[in-house]
């Protein structure tokens, strides 16, 4: 068997140390990183102070394609392709940058953050799979998470085409936290929602837009 190096070591360390940062569950280290799960454990115990929640992770398509976590999804998958594809970003650095540029977004326009890093992860592996495709909207042209198999003719986004009874519920709105997996969901007020619509683009960000984003981030 052959020895690992002590620098590369450190460098699965310090990678794990800043998902477990972002809210990253330890099914998601076992996938990113070379660290033995009792190793990833203590590390997130560190980390948190707490230790790591238990349970499945989320594995249901269609909470992207619900008319809130769809314009965020679909806001965070277009910041991960931007990063991949135009800035020359490595995966993990496109997901852990992304994610990073996707809170900032929320914070900078006073926004609930409804992706938890952990549904990020997902969201990308589905891409992957070929289960989910961007669709470009033929109202604002931006790009909107869909099915695969969904026809892309005359598609509208949510932010084009919000439901009617949007953010007008009585009843309070739920957002999954990252320990979604473990069935564990906290409330919001239903005006919260109202903000989604006003302050979230549910197209595609332009290429000169998250680069100016991504240089404040850095």
């Amino acid at each position: 068997m052959t020895k690992r190096s002590i620098a590369e070591d450190a460098q699965d360390v310090m990678r794990a140390a800043a998902l477990i940062e972002l809210g990253a569950r330890i099914q998601v280290l076992e996938s990113e990183v070379n660290l033995s799960r009792d190793r990833m454990i203590r590390l997130y115990q560190e980390v948190k102070g707490v230790s790591p929640p238990k349970g499945m992770l989320p594995f249901s398509v269609d909470w992207f394609l619900t008319w809130a976590p769809n314009i965020h999804a679909s806001l965070f998958y277009n910041i991960y392709r931007f990063l991949t594809d135009l800035a020359g970003c490595s995966h993990f650095d496109a997901l852990t940058k992304g994610y990073t540029l996707y809170l900032e977004h929320c914070e900078r326009h006073d926004s609930y953050v409804l992706l938890s890093f952990t549904r990020a992860w997902t969201l990308v592996r589905f891409f992957n799979a070929g289960i989910l495709q961007l669709t470009r909207c033929c109202s604002c042209t931006g790009k909107f998470v869909t099915r695969r198999q969904d026809t892309a003719h005359n598609a509208i986004c949510g932010s084009c085409q919000p439901p009617s009874r949007a953010g007008k519920s009585a009843k309070a709105g739920s957002r999954i936290t990252e320990d979604e997996g473990a069935g564990e969901c906290t409330t919001v007020q239903p005006e919260v929602m109202d903000e989604m619509n006003s302050t979230l683009p549910g197209g595609d960000v332009k290429p000169e837009q998250q680069e100016a984003s991504y240089g404040q981030a850095a």
